[in-house]
């Protein structure tokens, strides 16, 4: 398999680049009785072995599977940084064809033979999925994030991005979109079938680059729940956009380390639920509802 070449750091882990195709055409029926061929997303199986021991399943697109695992690894606590990775070598093909037969993830540490929670678990593409090992809870004390701020108009901006963005979604549905921005620049986007593996992948592209979230802001398709509050905290971004809203726990924690989320961001609408001294405001890009409904 080709090795993604490392040019940041030679202490970063080797991956391989194992995209998988993310759609596959299925015959269908429409409204009117008609055949015709759709897209949908190809969901599929990965199990990730840690120093050659049984981790976890999951349930992908199969994106960017390398990153997803170095994400997943790193945003569950399990490594304190991916220089603890030496390589993560995927293969599609001991699954392929055969239904729940998944492929598989290697993981080998620099240390070797790292400890592992004693029973393998699925994580399945389900919006309530939640953390699978520890407790994420237990550290957003210790979480200081940065004095960040993104005006009006960067937020319009990135809105616009992502709606001109050719995805998935445009095609086929069924998935999750999660992005990274610097101000309207967007550096990251990545789609998969549970926003929780899109932020892990994005988690996981910010270790190998060495990219800082300090100046950054996290885009999602889906809820603002605690895990994807205390995800973007722990990935060190003080802002979160969501096109859907948040959950009361995701407001909480947000409100406790003082990152600033808003929802229902499509067009020029959103609601700030927190932290809205990070929002510069820009009160005259948008005409006021009494100006709009006299």
């Amino acid at each position: 398999m080709p090795f993604i070449e490392n040019t940041v750091s030679t202490a970063k882990p080797h991956l391989t680049q194992a995209n998988a195709a993310l759609t596959q055409a299925t015959p269908v029926i429409n409204e009117f009785g008609q055949a015709q061929t759709v897209q949908i997303p190809a969901e599929r199986a990965l199990t990730v072995y840690l120093d050659k021991r049984e981790l976890v399943t999951l349930m992908t697109l199969g994106a960017s599977p390398e990153l997803l695992v170095l994400g997943f690894l790193r945003n569950q606590r399990l490594i304190a940084s991916v220089e603890e990775i030496e390589s993560i070598t995927v293969d599609w093909s001991i699954g392929e064809g055969e239904l729940g037969q998944p492929g598989v993830a290697a993981v080998k540490t620099r240390a070797g033979l790292m400890e592992t929670p004693k029973a393998p678990r699925v994580v399945t593409t389900g919006c309530g999925q939640g953390s699978v090992f520890g407790d994420l809870m237990s550290d957003i004390d210790g979480i200081h994030l940065p004095p960040a701020q993104i005006t009006q108009a960067q937020l319009y901006g990135l809105v616009n991005a992502i709606r001109i963005q050719e995805t998935t979604y445009k095609s086929a549905g069924s998935v999750h979109a999660c992005a990274l921005f610097c101000g309207i620049e967007m550096r990251m986007f990545v789609e998969d079938v549970g926003r929780h593996n899109a932020v892990d992948t994005i988690a996981g592209w910010m270790g190998m680059n060495d990219v800082s979230g300090h100046d950054k802001v996290f885009y999602t398709t889906g809820r603002l729940t605690s895990e994807m509050v205390i995800k973007s905290a722990q990935m060190g971004v003080p802002i979160a956009v969501s096109r859907s809203g948040i959950t009361q726990m995701g407001l909480a924690v947000a409100q406790r380390v003082g990152l600033c989320t808003i929802g229902r961001a499509t067009h020029k609408r959103f609601l700030c639920f927190s932290a809205p001294e990070r929002l510069v405001w820009q009160s005259g890009l948008v005409q006021a509802p009494d100006a709009v409904n006299p």
